[in-house]
């Protein structure tokens, strides 16, 4: 467990119950980095409602594919897990654990390729992005929000990736994910 000293769940306040009861509903738990990030329930709250300013309008399917690639490059555990259970609303298993595996050879469009491309680099090398990334997926079809809604998905992905590593928070079980897709989704870490 991280070292932050987390409240007991039923002593926790009004604010803070409501997003443990937010993941209850959601996954039947309270989440690892849910318990330890609360502790600063403001921060918490903005990050929630950023991701569904940058998650809202997108493609379901599109976001998660970036968040996904997003955390392979930010060698996420948390993050391939709990997306991989989010994707499952989107992709189907079979599906989801080739994508995980090699995204490149998953039978993905070429747009659908790129987009996690693009997201992998925001985590391994932003700093060495031009223009000519973007305009390969504006070249592939999507509009110039599209293209800074897939950056914001990734960085935003990072910042969280990044958090919850630096505090070593542990990683939950995912008791709801297959041992074969698990499998796929941390292999190529």
């Amino acid at each position: 467990m991280s070292i932050i000293a987390v409240a007991p769940e039923n002593e926790v306040d009004e604010r803070v119950a409501e997003f443990y009861a937010g993941d209850i509903r959601e996954q039947g738990y309270v989440a690892s980095h849910t318990k330890v990030l609360t502790t600063n329930p403001e921060a918490f709250a903005a990050w929630k409602e950023l991701m569904r300013a940058i998650g809202g309008p997108m493609d379901k399917r599109r976001f998660e594919l970036a968040t996904l690639a997003a955390a392979l490059g930010t060698r996420s555990v948390h993050c391939r897990l709990a997306h991989g259970r989010k994707s499952l609303a989107y992709i189907d298993e079979d599906e989801l654990e080739r994508i995980a595996r090699d995204y490149h050879d998953a039978g993905l469009s070429e747009q659908e390729v790129a987009i996690m491309e693009f997201s992998e680099k925001v985590s391994r090398a932003s700093d060495t992005m031009t223009d000519a990334d973007s305009q390969r997926l504006r070249d592939l079809g999507l509009s110039d929000r599209e293209i800074v809604d897939v950056a914001l998905a990734a960085a935003a992905r990072n910042y969280y990736s990044r958090a919850i590593q630096a505090l070593a928070i542990p990683v939950d079980d995912f008791p709801e994910l297959s041992d074969s897709l698990k499998d796929a989704l941390l292999e190529p870490l």
